[in-house]
């Protein structure tokens, strides 16, 4: 028999599977169209009778990765308005179990819940709560439309996470053992979730992988971004003009802004989106997010929260080298390239170099891009609250893809299957391998269940040892790695 679960809106029927139970694509908020576009997330409405939860909800209005992404990052589109959903694992017969909620990357502008390697089945079979969510991306989610509320894909988090604390005893879970997790800008606006107010009292633990607090935009540049979109457009920046463009063509209009930065970036008028190279972040608007979020971290926000943060090694080697764009770096446009990131090209040149003396100059960009981009926020975050005496886990994932001859490395995201423990998924082969080892799936989803359920993944906190897991073949925890290229960032990252 089919299971069925009372939720403050109405009766679902879900799915179950080898002992798992599976509730797709959950209303957790009103559709945001019509009346609702660009407004703050609505509860959603009741419904009668008894709803199907048993195929994945619509994802919110996206592009798409571009080719040659698109191969490796698989990310479904599933149509419809009503992309503010959820979905939920857990095993039969579940309670009182802890909460992990999944927030999805996707540089802000795609991405999903429905994404297969997030599949939360390895979860609920060890005793967690999985539920992964959808939340509004691009211009809906994070354009500063003139006449908006801003920040409308970080409260949908935020109405998602509180659909979470009212319903989730339904299905078996804690609400009072909530951990937030998250990949990339998932991972960004975990960072940020942690700096506001409005999402105080949500969750417990916070899990951050490859992503941080410092990835926002001023109001300024934000501003400027969404004038770009709409003049394309031909209509003004407000809730109104946007809003009379269909989708399709509002989706289009930012991905070209978003192409036309990345092809011909202007400091002067992009600011930090130069270096950023994400047009749409969550905007540092005074009150949904009162101050820039490592700022506020510094300063104790969150200080109750339980924190697992870290990246992998070459996470830049997955926009530089499917692309074919590390093999064509050379001196001359390294050099060039790296003034824009605040240091002196020569010091990090030859910082770098020492580590790897046979490196090109390719691989020289992906670790120092890999390092401002992705490790030194973590390396801020982790340093932020060991400073206030808070316990705060930091790993490295370093286990090298065979992919592209092994020039992929440990890039971004190729950790999220092995903590998922979801490698026997085919749809992440193009990145893994037909073979990445099972052994360190087992532990790296070990450590995270670990932590979800007891905030202890396994090794010591940060602290003044700097102490770091490394995940690898072998795993090993590691005292201060690389220190001299963490300290050439001192004062600039």
């Amino acid at each position: 028999m089919d299971p069925m679960v009372t939720v403050a809106q109405g009766q679902l029927r879900g799915h179950e599977k080898d002992g798992v139970r599976s509730f797709l694509g959950i209303p957790y908020a009103d559709e945001p169209f019509g009346e609702r576009r660009f407004a703050a997330p609505a509860p959603a409405r009741a419904w009668s009778g008894i709803r199907e939860a048993t195929e994945f909800g619509a994802t919110a209005p996206k592009p798409g990765y571009a080719p040659p992404i698109d191969a490796l990052l698989p990310d479904p589109q599933v149509a419809g308005q009503g992309c503010l959903n959820l979905n939920v694992w857990t095993p039969q017969d579940a309670a009182d179990l802890p909460v992990l909620v999944w927030i999805h990357g996707g540089a802000f502008v795609n991405g999903s819940g429905a994404v297969p390697i997030y599949d939360g089945t390895a979860f609920a079979r060890d005793g967690v709560a999985c539920v992964s969510i959808n939340y509004r991306l691009g211009v809906d989610g994070f354009g500063a439309v003139t006449d908006a509320v801003p920040n409308r894909g970080l409260l949908d988090q935020v109405a998602a996470l509180t659909w979470v604390r009212d319903n989730i005893a339904q299905f078996g879970g804690d609400p009072a053992r909530v951990t937030i997790a998250g990949e990339s800008a998932g991972a960004m606006s975990i960072g940020t979730l942690l700096s506001m107010p409005l999402a105080e009292g949500l969750f417990r633990r916070a899990i951050l992988q490859s992503g941080a607090g410092h990835h926002t935009l001023t109001p300024a540049t934000a501003e400027r971004v969404i004038a770009d979109v709409a003049h394309r457009l031909g209509v003004e920046p407000t809730a109104s003009g946007l809003g009379s463009v269909p989708v399709a063509d509002l989706v289009a209009a930012q991905a070209a802004v978003s192409e036309s930065i990345l092809t011909a970036p202007d400091p002067a008028r992009w600011a930090e989106i130069t270096v950023n190279l994400m047009a749409f972040e969550p905007i540092v608007d005074g009150d949904i997010v009162p101050q820039r979020p490592i700022d506020a971290i510094v300063g104790g926000a969150s200080a109750d929260i339980e924190v697992l943060v870290g990246s992998n090694l070459d996470e830049h080697a997955l926009f530089l080298v499917p692309n074919g764009f590390a093999a064509m770096v050379d001196e001359n446009l390294l050099r060039s390239m790296l003034p824009a990131l605040g240091a002196d090209a020569a010091t990090l040149i030859d910082t770098y170099r020492s580590d790897r003396p046979d490196a090109t100059p390719g691989e020289l960009m992906t670790a120092i891009y890999t390092d401002w981009f992705f490790r030194l926020p973590a390396v801020r975050l982790a340093e932020a609250r060991s400073a206030l005496g808070l316990d705060t886990h930091s790993y490295e994932f370093a286990w090298r893809s065979p992919q592209f001859d092994g020039a992929l490395g440990a890039c971004h995201a190729l950790e999220i299957g092995f903590t998922f423990d979801n490698l026997a998924d085919p749809q992440g082969r193009p990145m893994t391998g037909n073979h990445p080892p099972q052994a360190l799936a087992d532990s790296m989803h070990a450590a995270w269940v670990s932590f979800i359920r007891e905030g202890r993944p396994g090794w010591p906190p940060y602290g003044a040892e700097r102490n770091v897991m490394r995940f690898d073949e072998t795993n090993a925890l590691v005292s201060d790695p690389r220190p001299a290229e963490r300290s050439v960032w001192a004062g600039i990252r």
